[in-house]
C-alpha cells in the first residue's frame, strides 16, 4: 500500500517528538521503571506465558531499558529489544551485555516477511494515535510466523482518547475495540488480562493474540 507523503512526514515527526520526550527523560525513566522487578508479576507472568518456550526470535517492541527483554532471555527465549531511543538502548547493552538490543522503529521492522516467533509491545504502542495503529498492526502481522503470538499492553477508557501521559501524549482505549483492530490486522485474542487503576497506575490491561495462520 502507498503511503501519502505527508501523512509519512507528518508520522516520522510525531515519533520524532516521542523519542525527545523520553530521551529528555531517560535518567529518571531507568530509575523508576527499569529492573523487571518493578514490573508486577502478574503482567510479568503474562507475557512469559506467552512468549517463552516456542523456537525463533521475539522482538521486544519500544524495550526501552532492557528489562523484559533480559527477562525474556532469561527464561529461555531469543529475545532482541529494539527502541527509538539511543539513551535507552546504551543503558541496554551496558546493564545487559549478554542481551541483543538495536535501535529502530516498529514502524518499520528490518526483518523479513513471517520471519518473527512474538513480538512484545508492553505499552509501546499508547503513543500512537488511533489513525496510525492499524499501519503498525500489519507491519506486525507482515513480520510474524504463523501462530505467532503477539503480546501488548494498553491503558484502558470507556473511548478511545488521548490524554496528558506524564512524558508525551499518549491514548486510551476501550479493550473490545483494540481487540477488534486486532482482528482486522490478522490477529486472534487467546487472552486478556485487566487491572483496574489504583491510584498510582492508571487503568490498563494486556492482551495476548495468535497470528492467523496462512
Amino acid at each position: 500500500m502507498l503511503v501519502e507523503p505527508e501523512s509519512s512526514y507528518i508520522r516520522a515527526v510525531h515519533m520524532e517528538q516521542v523519542r525527545q520526550a523520553y530521551a529528555s527523560v531517560a535518567e529518571l525513566y531507568i530509575e523508576l521503571f527499569g529492573t523487571s522487578q518493578q514490573v508486577h508479576a502478574d503482567d510479568l507472568a503474562f507475557i512469559g506465558r506467552h512468549l517463552v518456550g516456542r523456537p525463533g526470535t521475539v522482538l521486544d517492541l519500544g524495550c526501552g531499558p532492557g528489562h523484559i527483554t533480559d527477562y525474556l532471555r532469561s527464561l529461555g527465549a531469543d529475545a532482541t529489544g529494539i527502541d527509538l531511543v539511543p539513551e535507552f538502548i546504551a543503558h541496554a547493552r551496558a546493564a545487559h551485555p549478554s542481551g541483543k538490543y538495536q535501535l529502530g522503529s516498529m514502524e518499520d521492522l528490518a526483518v523479513a516477511n513471517h520471519s518473527i516467533a512474538g513480538i512484545l509491545a508492553w505499552g509501546s504502542l499508547i503513543h500512537l494515535p488511533p489513525q496510525e495503529l492499524d499501519g503498525v498492526l500489519a507491519e506486525f502481522r507482515r513480520v510474524m510466523a504463523p501462530a505467532g503470538t503477539l503480546v501488548l499492553a494498553l491503558f484502558v477508557g470507556d473511548e478511545v482518547a488521548a490524554f496528558d501521559h506524564k512524558v508525551v501524549t499518549a491514548y486510551r482505549w476501550p479493550v473490545d475495540e483494540f481487540s477488534e483492530r486486532l482482528a482486522r490486522a490478522g490477529f486472534t485474542e487467546v487472552e486478556r488480562l485487566q487491572r483496574p487503576g489504583d491510584g498510582t497506575h492508571r487503568p490498563h490491561a494486556a492482551i495476548a493474540a495468535i497470528a492467523a495462520e496462512g
